[in-house]
């Protein structure tokens, strides 16, 4: 089974966000809680659907992710490297674009 955490969009600006060890919603993934048995993700998802029901957050997603060898938190889907890192492209005042190698396929 591999490492999972728990992803959302925060309801009131819309930013990507992650379930951290403390059960509050934080804006960097490495910050994120990693639930690695199936307990675990079980409550993750269960604090999602709490959260979702007290319009904290949208979108709820438990996804995959590999812990590397240097201790960061790597999404094995590009979609969700891409939430985490921020965009591919120059977006907006305050959103520089990711670094090429933080969201490579």
């Amino acid at each position: 089974m591999s490492a999972k955490v728990l992803t959302a969009n925060r309801l009131t600006d819309g930013l990507a966000v992650w379930l951290d060890a403390n059960g509050r919603w934080c804006e960097d993934l490495q910050a994120a809680l990693v639930a690695r048995h199936d307990a675990a993700i079980e409550s993750l998802d269960e604090i999602g659907k709490r959260d979702f029901s007290a319009n904290k957050v949208v979108d709820l997603a438990v996804i995959d992710v590999e812990e590397r060898p240097d201790g960061r938190i790597w999404p094995l889907r590009l979609r969700e490297r891409i939430r985490a890192e921020g965009p591919t492209i120059p977006y907006a005042a305050g959103f520089a674009a990711a670094k090429p190698e933080r969201v490579e396929a």
